[in-house]
């Protein structure tokens, strides 16, 4: 029988950690804010929001959506950014991605002042990822993912890590990270030859693919820990990962649900980058 990894364990010992800093920053009169920037409206950035609003109502985090309509402009996307980095009542910046095809994100990227980049999206943040330097914020979902495993006690030292899943946003930042933890890393992609042989050789899997329950138990072996970082639309209303999870489940050791699972800790670690902003900003 597979172990179901929960975000709730992660999640309690970070809140516990955020709700002491945040009563340090209400002594000096000081309230951490984040201004989340959507364009359109997909079902999955709309779940990742309300998940971000219940929490830092949670936790007395000022919280503020700019809801912004499918066809805006590059420019008139980059003011909106541009006037939240001079707004001082704002820590964090947040940005859902992806982006539609018309809009030019290696412009929008760099307009997002690193000091408020709290998903990483600038280059200079990414490039201290890249460089190992912990001075600038790491992309939330690789970060969620390394403290998820290092909350289960699962050692990354010398673990033979596959990645499944090349992107910007979570296959490459998160390599990186793992690297800085001693892991063993292959990232797989769509040309990969034979994926399944590759990630069915790890220890532990992460799946990034983007594609709903893509990855069934062929990619796998009984003492794989999965990692699902997926969060897709299951057709019916309801969310997916990219891991079947009903066919994987009791097929490996240990795997995160898609609901439940690695969300409620991007959340968590996106909030802790608020707080962080706002002690360096204050």
């Amino acid at each position: 029988m597979g172990v179901r990894l929960e975000g709730k364990k992660i999640v309690e010992s970070l809140r516990a950690e955020l709700k002491a800093r945040i009563e340090t920053l209400g002594r000096r009169g000081v309230t951490p804010s984040v201004l989340i920037l959507r364009v359109g409206e997909r079902e999955d950035d709309i779940a990742y929001e309300r998940g971000i609003l219940r929490s830092c109502g949670a936790l007395g985090i000022n919280s503020r959506v700019d809801e912004l309509t499918q066809d805006i402009s590059t420019n008139e996307l980059i003011r909106v950014i541009e006037s939240a980095n001079k707004d001082s009542s704002v820590h964090g910046i947040m940005l859902f991605r992806p982006l539609p095809a018309h809009l030019d994100q290696d412009l929008i990227s760099k307009a997002i002042a690193p000091e408020k980049d709290i998903d990483c999206m600038s280059p200079l943040n990414l490039e201290k990822v890249f460089e190992g330097k912990t001075s600038g914020f790491a992309p939330c979902t690789p970060k969620a993912v390394v403290e998820t495993l290092k909350g289960y006690e699962i050692p990354l030292a010398g673990a033979n890590i596959a990645i499944a899943g090349r992107s910007m946003v979570v296959g490459k930042p998160l390599a990186m990270l793992l690297l800085n933890e001693n892991a063993t890393v292959t990232i797989c992609h769509s040309k990969t030859e034979d994926m399944a042989a590759v990630t069915g050789n790890a220890d532990i899997v992460v799946a990034a693919i983007g594609k709903a329950k893509f990855m069934g138990e062929e990619y796998f072996n009984p003492d794989s820990i999965v990692i699902d970082v997926g969060i897709n639309d299951a057709g019916d209303g309801k969310i997916c990962g990219d891991v079947d999870y009903e066919n994987v489940f009791g097929q490996v050791k240990a795997i995160t649900p898609a609901v439940g699972g690695l969300g409620a800790v991007t959340t968590a670690i996106l909030l802790s980058h608020v707080v962080e902003a706002c002690e360096r900003l204050t």
